[in-house]
């Protein structure tokens, strides 16, 4: 086989493993609370605890592949991610399975950093371009799979099994990596930014655990509003130490690049609008619709195909074509409309009226997944591709954490003031219960929260799907402001259409 195909293999594999336990848990959430004894609380951090430390260590990540090599990283992350997902298939209580599920994101965090640098250092011109591609393609299925594969393991297997699947997968790639992957790293690091690495994992890790308690705890709690506080203050030290580190984890210059800058905004609007909307529809479809959790994954499948098949569209026919400005410009352009047209329709509680203009965002959304890394590196030097995936990774991670905060508080806010209007004499006490009840898909626990009024669970059907027109929304105005500040930042001139080449081995490989 190609070794070059074998590479690709190598970092596309592994990214897919960890977006798809990102969120394959997610539909499985209630299950493992029965079986562990366990209440809700303890168990959203299931999601939370692995979102936490693969978020927080995602750019650190990045400095250690390039100070000891993108190979070894590679392999220390699928060992660390494997070994937890035992530990997470084997828990008897919900604190053993968020301690495991926190491990499994420091191997996630280590595998995607060093992944991707592996792949920029791999490829090259036309064949990254390719690369890329077929990478976005690969995230884009583990993302859309993720809600189906835990309702089918979940339904036929157990839920341990959501864990189990990664442990023969990850021992296949860890063998596949030692023998196809050829070790590189940043001959100028010397050694690590420490202060730095605490510094910004401080920082994030603080931030992602405000943002997911928000909603939960409320946005002026006190808790809420000193990690806040204290990320912002870690965020200043950050920046002040960076600036004066000769050698720094994150090399605030490349900031001042305007392509890279617009590159990296592209970033963080697809996952704060599109991949937020792949998490929020499942649920839309189980409550609103009243469909199964592995129905409303099946549901989704059909946003799958533009995902896989738009990226290698646009690497075989547009890149040579079109300016990275030009294909990150109407690919959320192309989420914009899709999301507008979806808020339009959404209040139906139509399936079909639902899914067409969704297919519409899903084409901008696969211009997008392959997109989106290429042009942020290509103003990167090939030997710190460690920190510029590092970065990559954390804007798109961050972008998902800060997107479901966000719209989460769009969301309730949205249906609390639905409700208040159908229920203007309750009082602010049930109203709120009433809104958390609805906003969660229990409608016939809201209904019985007034006492002394009849409530019909249809008007709270309502109240919640005038709150996803809300999300939906909100969320296509700041795809249409990141169309914007795309195109006027990014350079047309540095992300100019690949020449036509004739096709390498390699490159049919990857077609």
């Amino acid at each position: 086989m190609n070794r070059k195909l074998l590479l690709l293999l190598c970092v596309s594999v592994p990214s897919f493993m960890l977006n798809m336990d990102a969120n394959i848990v997610a539909v499985s959430l209630s299950p493992i609370a029965q079986s562990l004894h366990a209440d809700f609380a303890s168990i959203e951090w299931v999601i939370s605890a692995y979102t936490l430390t693969f978020a927080s260590l995602l750019m650190p990540a990045g400095a250690l592949a390039d100070r000891f090599g993108r190979k070894r990283i590679l392999v220390l992350g699928l060992a660390i991610f494997t070994v937890a997902s035992f530990f997470c298939g084997a828990a008897n209580s919900a604190l053993l399975l968020n301690v495991a599920r926190a491990v499994q994101g420091v191997g996630a965090a280590l595998l995607l950093s060093a992944a991707l640098a592996v792949l920029s250092h791999g490829f090259h011109g036309k064949e990254r371009a390719k690369a890329f591609a077929f990478w976005g393609s690969v995230i884009g299925i583990a993302v859309m799979l993720g809600p189906v594969a835990g309702g089918f393991i979940t339904q036929t297997l157990g839920w341990q099994w959501a864990f189990y699947v990664n442990l023969p997968i990850g021992v296949i790639m860890i063998g596949l990596t030692l023998f196809a992957v050829t070790e590189s790293k940043d001959p100028v690091a010397s050694r690590i930014d420490l202060m730095g690495v605490v510094l910004f994992s401080g920082f994030l890790g603080l931030l992602t655990w405000a943002l997911i308690s928000g909603n939960r705890e409320g946005w002026s709690s006190h808790g809420v509003l000193w990690r806040a506080g204290i990320a912002v203050l870690l965020l200043i030290a950050f920046i002040i130490v960076e600036r004066r580190e000769s050698r720094p984890m994150v090399d605030l210059s490349y900031f001042t690049k305007r392509t890279f800058l617009g590159a990296n905004i592209a970033g963080v609007a697809y996952p704060v609008t599109f991949l937020t909307m792949l998490t929020y529809l499942p649920f839309f479809f189980q409550s609103a619709l009243h469909q199964t959790p592995l129905n409303a994954g099946l549901m989704m499948l059909p946003l799958a195909a533009p995902l896989f098949i738009v990226p290698r569209i646009v690497s075989a026919q547009l890149d040579h074509r079109l300016s990275g400005r030009a294909l990150l410009s109407i690919g959320l352009g192309l989420v914009a409309v899709g999301l507008v047209l979806t808020s339009m329709v959404i209040e139906r509680l139509d399936y079909l009226q639902v899914l067409v203009p969704m297919f519409i965002a899903s084409l901008g959304a696969g211009i997008l997944n392959g997109q989106v890394p290429k042009v942020s590196m290509t103003v990167i030097p090939v030997e710190r591709a460690g920190m510029a995936s590092g970065i990559a990774g954390t804007v798109r991670f961050s972008g998902l954490v800060l997107g479901f905060a966000a719209l989460g508080a769009v969301l309730f806010t949205s249906v609390a003031g639905d409700i208040a209007l159908h229920f203007p004499f309750a009082s602010a006490q049930d109203l709120a219960l009433m809104t958390r009840l609805t906003a969660n898909g229990d409608f016939a626990g809201a209904a019985h929260v007034l006492t002394n009024q009849h409530v019909d669970a249809a008007v709270l059907v309502e109240s919640l799907a005038h709150g996803y027109h809300a999300v939906l929304s909100v969320a296509a105005a700041v795809a249409l402001i990141a169309v914007v500040l795309t195109w006027w930042l990014t350079d047309a001139n540095e992300t100019a259409p690949h020449a036509v080449s004739s096709e390498s081995p390699a490159n049919a490989l990857l077609d």
